[in-house]
């Protein structure tokens, strides 16, 4: 999507004068444009390593980590040994990157749930008869698991707020932004768990073996669930008062004669589409129906009485004595079940999907569901060629020791200026708060991030558990205010239905009014997580 928004018409006196909020956000467009694309960063970034690595390796430059008695050398990649090194590792650094089958995987089974329809009309129905007055809280707590969709909530979920806002007889603008706002600052959160989990974890892994300590520290795609599912009910909590009781007072009225011309095009459209079809572009999030057909109805019921039945024999083969789902010594945390939760998802997804799809007729052939996994990781292409830059910078910050020698001395650093426990991880999210102004790719943004500090709070004494989930509040929580989010003009066009004259100012100031209630609840709840020392995830502590 184009990142420029046709403004309104000029009006006869010259064009508006540009506020504050407007100034600052163009300046952080103008900047943001300025960076390269993701994978030419992260090519920057490895000729940089390379070439640190090569300067101080003719330096003799050694590091010692704490608690362990060998000294390691840094190693220059620009060297004989180095060059040899990545002739023989290129491959099985792209191969080898943990994230990189499970989220093809993950992508496969939640294409299936997707495409057959079965993720929206999920949304549909979670939100179509809910009361008046707890509308807002509900959309704000469907957003907050929406991550399970990828960036399809993003288009699904607004508008679908917005629509139900209007049937419920409140501020359609309202549903519309707020739940923009809760899908983006709660996108790390929920009960869930989807393609991002699988691809967070993965880089934790890596990053997380960097130093020796790290290479047994919990990094399973689990190792957050118990915090992300308690920061979504608080954030549905503030989501909902956000919206009620601060956004929807202050909001215009739609405009009469806006509205009925977009639903005599969305009539027009309508009917020239064939029935059933179930679009997840742009153009299909903008004319969106809250209604549940008896059949869908039907296909939701079923293919959650089928994931129940599932779920229940898994569970009871782990429980059962002497199960080989059982860890070692009968173990239930580590076991089997923990380690393959991913093909055990991608059954559950891929079962939900199947049966909700031939239930209501869109998957009628067995191949179907092949073809809809293929098109589903065929919008992964950008992602793995991303991977292909990724795991190169992560390698060579690994067997260069250089990530080492930066997270002993980042650790040291914190620790002199005083900045370690609780407070060093606040001030981790104020950083990536800042950084996910530029960097909207959480993925890129934490393969930047994740090889300096996961290992650095490591040597302080914390999992990586805590370190990932530090990173789920600073990207979750700006994400939804930065121009270089295509997603804001996709709410801006949509805006633009009820209220013809808004500008992209106008959505971004009503947007900020969630950014610090939301970034300061994901704190609290992980604070209270870190003060209580409860763990993040199963066999997930955090501290060491």
């Amino acid at each position: 999507m184009s990142t420029s928004v046709t403004s309104a018409k000029t009006p006869p006196g010259g064009p508006p004068k540009r506020s504050v909020l407007d100034r600052v956000m163009n300046g952080i467009e103008r900047a943001g444009n300025k960076l390269p694309h993701p994978v030419l960063l992260f090519l920057g970034l490895f000729l940089i390593i390379g070439t640190v690595s090569t300067v101080l390796a003719a330096t003799d430059a050694t590091v010692t980590v704490p608690g362990e008695d060998e000294t390691l050398a840094v190693k220059g990649l620009f060297s004989g040994e180095g060059v040899r090194w990545l002739l023989e590792n290129f491959i099985p650094n792209f191969t080898g990157f943990p994230s990189l089958g499970t989220v093809l995987l993950m992508m496969a089974a939640v294409g299936v749930a997707e495409k057959t329809g079965l993720l929206e009309t999920a949304v549909r129905a979670s939100i179509a008869r809910a009361p008046r007055r707890l509308l807002p809280y509900l959309v704000a707590f469907v957003a907050c698991q929406a991550h399970l969709m990828s960036d399809v909530a993003i288009l699904v979920i607004p508008p679908l707020a917005a629509l139900a806002f209007k049937n419920a007889g409140r501020n359609p603008i309202a549903g519309l932004i707020g739940g923009f706002a809760c899908t983006c600052a709660g996108y790390a959160a929920g009960f869930s768990i989807g393609a991002l989990d699988a691809l967070y974890t993965g880089i934790t892994h890596q990053a997380a073996a960097v130093v020796p300590s790290g290479e047994s520290a919990p990094t399973h795609i689990l190792i957050n669930y118990f915090y992300t599912a308690a920061a979504s009910c608080v954030l549905a909590l503030i989501g909902g008062f956000l919206i009620s009781r601060v956004l929807e007072p202050r909001l215009p009225q739609p405009d009469p004669d806006a509205e009925a011309q977009a639903a005599a095009e969305e009539a027009s459209q309508a009917e020239t589409e064939a029935e059933g079809e179930a679009g997840t572009d742009a153009a299909a999030a903008a004319r969106p129906s809250v209604v549940v057909t008896a059949r869908q109805r039907t296909g939701l019921l079923r293919s959650g009485l089928a994931v129940l039945l599932y779920a229940a024999v898994v569970v009871i083969c782990w429980l059962l004595p002497g199960s080989p789902l059982r860890g070692e010594g009968g173990a239930l945390v580590p076991s089997p079940v923990l380690d393959g939760i991913v093909p055990l998802l991608f059954v559950a997804f891929v079962l939900a999907g199947v049966v909700y799809g031939r239930t209501v007729g869109t998957l009628k052939r067995a191949e179907d569901a092949p073809r809809m996994m293929a098109e589903s990781i065929t919008g992964m292409s950008g992602y793995i060629v991303l991977i292909l830059v990724i795991s190169q910078v992560i390698g060579v910050f690994d067997w260069s020791n250089v990530g080492t020698l930066l997270a002993v001395n980042g650790a040291n650093l914190l620790e002199s200026a005083g900045l370690t426990g609780f407070t060093g991880l606040v001030l981790f999210v104020l950083l990536v708060c800042v950084l996910n102004l530029f960097v909207t790719s959480g993925s890129a943004l934490w393969s930047l991030v994740a090889p300096v500090f996961v290992p650095a709070f490591l040597l302080l004494g914390m999992e990586p558990a805590v370190t990932q989930a530090a990173f789920r509040i600073g990207d979750s929580a700006t994400q939804m205010i930065t121009p270089l989010n295509p997603y804001v003009f996709l709410m801006l066009t949509i805006l633009r239905r009820y209220e013809p004259g808004a500008q992209l100012g106008t959505v971004l100031s009503r947007l900020s009014v969630f950014v610090v209630p939301f970034l300061i609840a994901w704190l609290a709840v992980l604070g209270l997580f870190y003060g209580l020392d409860l763990p993040l995830g199963p066999g997930a502590d955090i501290h060491r």
